[in-house]
């Protein structure tokens, strides 16, 4: 037993699960990180590319990886931060900063054309965008995301992203929410989960209220109290060196292709879609983001985390709303910008832990019960279903030995 409660030995068959995720070829590349009662375990394999200059450089700790959807919470902590200081408070209508999205009309019918409404019963609040139910968001049929020509709310959400003419960049963030602003809500403000549009927006209201960008504000709020020099929109300079290749499998063969490289999309400024998913990060970063939460430590209250890490949506919210997977909401709830587990698992993280994933495989989850942090960080898309999706978790949990 180690200090902090954990095996060696079998600290080494999270070791062997990495080591099988990259001889297997599913990636290039693979970060896990284990933190537990002051001890720290950072495991790397393999390299930041399958070929060229990121070939011959091994995955570590300090390697720059997209963390998609993880962006997230990082976002709803600095929101929360703002709170703190009274800059925002949870309950007050967000009109003042965001009046695009003043005195909403809410859709008749979900499924029904956009000009039949009904007013909104009240305005859309902070706790709103912080828990996903402003009233809008992904429209999701049964257990699916709509299919285009299906629901006329959901084909004019997809449209507010689409570039008017072919090449131009993608919108600003003002330029997005006014497009929102013009829309009907899905469904009343705090009626239901809706996912992703809550945060973006989020994102916005925090720069208007700062005075500053959101890469500003995140700097200044989080990441420079916490150390976080890497996390960050656009990477630069000699840092991107040391950026990861992401990959995704070809939708004929099977093979990884390149999705994006050290030259793709975050070398160049930051798009409408970055307070929900477009952050860059690394293990020794986002270790000392969740480390912060989970101490309740330097940047936000307890009292503030318990708030973020604890369960927003009741169980008729639950049955409500829809999410995918379907059954998302049987073990799971909803905080401020991140999942909460509300039934442990049974060889895995307990009631009460909380989380969240991205859309290139990065996964953490903060464990109260067992006082432990766990973050496995991929570089490709479409990686669910591969073995390292459970058997991370359960080497995990069966290192801990008290």
């Amino acid at each position: 037993m180690t200090t902090g409660g954990f095996s060696s030995k079998r600290l080494a068959r999270v070791r062997d699960v990495l080591e099988r995720y990259v001889d297997a070829g599913h990636g290039s590349g693979v970060v896990a990180v284990l933190a537990r009662r002051g001890e720290v375990h950072i495991e790397a394999r393999g390299h930041l590319a399958f070929e060229g200059a990121g070939s011959r450089k091994v995955m570590a700790a300090d390697t720059i990886c997209r963390i998609a959807s993880m962006t997230k919470p990082v976002v709803a902590a600095c929101a929360m931060t703002l709170v703190e200081d009274g800059t925002l408070r949870l309950d007050d209508p967000v009109d003042a900063h965001l009046p695009e999205l003043a005195d909403m009309k809410v859709l008749a019918d979900p499924s029904g054309p956009l000009n039949d409404t009904v007013p909104a019963e009240r305005p859309i609040t902070l706790r709103d965008l912080l828990t996903c139910r402003l009233g809008t968001g992904v429209v999701v049929t049964g257990t699916a995301i709509a299919q285009p020509g299906t629901v006329p709310i959901s084909d004019a959400l997809d449209a507010l992203g689409h570039t008017q003419v072919p090449g131009d960049p993608e919108p600003s963030l003002d330029e997005w929410i006014r497009r929102l602003g013009e829309l009907p809500l899905v469904y009343q403000p705090g009626e239901r989960f809706m996912y992703n549009a809550g945060p973006t927006v989020t994102g916005l209201l925090i720069a208007r209220a700062t005075g500053m960008s959101l890469g500003d504000a995140l700097r200044e709020r989080l990441c420079e109290p916490l150390g976080m020099k890497d996390t960050v929109f656009t990477v630069a300079g000699e840092s991107a060196g040391r950026l990861a290749t992401a990959y995704q499998p070809d939708g004929v063969t099977g093979a990884l292709v390149v999705e994006d490289g050290p030259d793709g999309r975050w070398r160049r400024p930051p798009t409408f879609k970055a307070p929900a998913s477009g952050l860059l990060s690394t293990g020794d970063d986002y270790l000392a983001f969740a480390s912060a939460l989970l101490h309740g430590e330097r940047v936000l209250s307890r009292p503030s985390v318990a708030l973020m890490t604890s369960n927003h949506l009741t169980l008729t919210q639950k049955a409500l709303s829809r999410f995918v997977p379907g059954s998302f909401f049987k073990e799971y709830g909803w905080g401020f910008g991140m999942s909460v587990r509300t039934r442990s698992a049974r060889l895995g993280p307990s009631a009460g832990s909380y989380g969240w994933y991205g859309k290139y495989g990065s996964t953490w989850i903060n464990d109260p019960v067992a006082d432990m942090t766990t973050i496995l960080i991929l570089q490709r898309t479409e990686w669910r279903g591969l073995p390292i999706s459970l058997e991370f978790w359960r080497a995990a949990y069966q290192a801990i030995d008290d």
